[in-house]
């Protein structure tokens, strides 16, 4: 699993139109760790500004300062979660001797960034519903980075050039996502808590797979070469 991994841009004050200052944006960091915990817990329809600045411990104006409502701090998090989620991502791949290596590490960093935050998954649920472009951007941006490794993997000839790099990584950035919501989410333990990572033979499984779809077929190869 591959995504680049922007820095964010400096947040303006809706109420302002200036940018924050470090305080500012320390504050509006709180607010988004709030509104995480928030949605996760309540979803979207029954959170509301009062629990999460209630959860920030800060005033309930002071939200305004930051955010113009409810779904505005909503779309924030997407975006902020799709931020680093894509961080862990690429910071996992890095030092991988190859891409099929680079898939495993991808998605090992995205394996443990789930763990932590479970509210990923139902944050970006709900964004099907509440603001469909955002949900879209989401993958979107994920894919793009993905998209661009394994192209850059493929004019290297460490995976099979055949491959339409666009499909390929959707492909996987779907099996990433069902898979992490079965033995993470769903998997329970004897005093039903979750695991605080995936089990290794579950990546073992998934590296197999991807090594066995996305290899170039050497005997092909060599027969093409032989003609």
């Amino acid at each position: 699993m591959s995504a680049s991994a922007d820095a964010p841009e400096t947040p303006v004050s809706p109420a302002t139109g200036r940018p924050l200052t470090k305080r500012g944006e320390a504050t509006r960091g709180r607010l988004l760790e709030a509104a995480e915990a928030v949605f996760a817990e309540h979803g979207y329809h029954e959170a509301s500004i009062v629990k999460i600045t209630e959860h920030a411990g800060v005033a309930l104006g002071t939200f305004y300062l930051y955010f113009d409502s409810k779904q505005t701090i909503f779309e924030a998090l997407v975006v902020d979660l799709n931020r680093r989620v894509r961080h862990s991502m690429s910071e996992a791949m890095e030092g991988a001797s190859d891409r099929i290596e680079a898939e495993r590490r991808g998605f090992e960093g995205f394996f443990r960034f789930t763990a932590e935050h479970p509210a990923l998954y139902r944050v970006v649920r709900e964004a099907e519903f509440v603001s469909p472009e955002v949900l879209r951007l989401h993958y979107e941006r994920i894919v793009e980075g993905y998209r661009d490794g394994l192209a850059a993997a493929q004019r290297q000839g460490e995976i099979a050039g055949e491959l339409d790099t666009e499909v390929v990584a959707w492909a996987l950035m779907g099996a990433g996502e069902l898979i992490g919501m079965r033995y993470l989410l769903w998997e329970r333990d004897a005093a039903g808590r979750p695991p605080v990572v995936i089990d290794p033979s579950v990546l073992d499984a998934m590296s197999g797979f991807i090594n066995r779809a996305l290899r170039p077929d050497t005997a092909a190869a060599a027969k093409g070469e032989s003609r």
